[in-house]
């Protein structure tokens, strides 16, 4: 299966949600997009396949966020993708790409929806604990 994230290592999120891929016998495309962000056609079309608006897209938590003036309601779609190009810790992360779908995988259990619910042997557990798949490998939250 072609899935493809991108990804930053610093980020827990992103780090259990590469962690369920590769759980489920999947070896992705690891994009870390801060050293090699996407194209803004890339982006914006990530953002429409996965549903959410740029401004659901787009990071605040430790990023120049408001310092860039981003938090004002007037600043259009347009110029928030500009910013999110030109600064990519402004994209939040991860998105992951599989022929089922594309994901901003907040949370990282989120990633499952566009996975192969038979792929899954066995448990799994976040790094701080929180387990998301049971013994026979099924959903539990």
């Amino acid at each position: 299966m072609d899935v493809r994230i991108y990804h930053n290592p610093a980020c827990g999120t992103s780090r259990n949600t590469l962690e369920l891929i590769q759980h489920a016998g999947i070896e992705p495309t690891v994009i870390e997009y801060l050293k090699t962000p996407p194209s803004r056609e890339q982006l914006s079309k990530m953002i429409s396949d996965a549903g959410l608006s740029v401004r659901v897209a787009i990071r605040e938590k430790g990023t120049p966020y408001a310092e860039l003036g981003l938090d004002n309601p007037d600043v259009s779609d347009d110029q928030l993708l500009d910013a999110m190009i030109e600064t990519p810790i402004l994209i939040n992360r991860p998105f992951v790409i599989t022929p089922m779908g594309t994901r901003l995988s907040r949370p990282s259990e989120v990633v499952l929806d566009i996975l192969p619910a038979d792929a899954f042997k066995g448990p799994f557990s976040k790094e701080g604990g929180e387990q998301i798949l049971d013994e026979e490998g099924k959903r539990i939250v």
